[in-house]
C-alpha cells in the first residue's frame, strides 16, 4: 500500500512532463499500471483520489456503475476511475454479477463466508480400527515372510559358491 504523498509526487513528476511513465515505473519500483491508474484518478478527482479509501457500496451504487459503463461504453479501468473506485476488479465483479445473475443480485451482500443455513454437514465415517489392524498385522506378515525368502535366497546362493569347483 503506498501513501498518498508517494502517489501524489509520482503523479506530479510525470505531469511536468520530463520523465516518461516506464522510466518512473522502474525507478520507484512500481508497476507501469499503478501510475497510470493514479495518473488517471489524479485528474479526475485531484489529490482525494489517491487517498485510498476502501468501503462499502450501495447496491444502487454498483447498479449505477455498471449501467454508467455500459451506456458510455468507457472500459472497465475508466469507470473504476470516473467512480474513484480503488479497484477495477471490483467494478469487472459487479458487472459479471450484474449479467449472470440480474441486478437484484447486485444488492445482495457477498462479502465473508457463505452462511449455510439447515444444512448439516457429513461427517467422515470413522474409519474401522479393526480392519486397520487387520491390514497392519497383514503388512508385518508378509515384510516377515519377504525377509526370510532373501535370507533363504542367499543360504542358497551361498552353498551353489561353495560347491562349484575352484579351477
Amino acid at each position: 500500500m503506498y501513501s498518498t504523498e508517494f502517489k501524489l509526487e509520482i503523479v506530479e513528476r510525470y505531469l511536468k512532463g520530463d520523465v516518461a511513465l516506464k522510466k518512473l515505473a522502474q525507478e520507484y519500483h512500481v508497476s507501469y499500471g499503478d501510475i497510470q491508474k493514479w495518473r488517471d484518478t489524479y485528474q479526475e478527482h485531484g489529490v482525494a483520489g489517491l487517498s485510498t479509501t476502501h468501503g462499502t457500496y450501495t447496491g444502487d451504487f454498483k447498479v449505477s456503475v455498471v449501467e454508467y459503463m455500459h451506456k458510455t461504453g468507457a472500459s472497465i479501468r475508466k469507470t473504476a476511475t470516473h467512480f474513484n473506485i480503488p479497484s477495477f476488479g471490483t467494478v469487472s465483479k459487479w458487472e459479471r454479477i450484474y449479467y449472470e445473475q440480474g441486478k437484484e443480485a447486485l444488492y445482495e451482500e457477498r462479502r465473508g463466508r457463505t452462511v449455510r443455513m439447515g444444512t448439516k454437514r457429513q461427517q467422515k465415517p470413522k474409519k474401522n480400527i479393526e480392519k486397520n489392524e487387520d491390514l497392519l498385522s497383514e503388512v508385518q506378515r508378509l515384510r516377515m515372510e519377504n525377509e526370510y525368502l532373501k535370507k533363504l535366497n542367499a543360504l542358497i546362493q551361498e552353498r551353489e559358491k561353495s560347491e562349484k569347483p575352484i579351477k
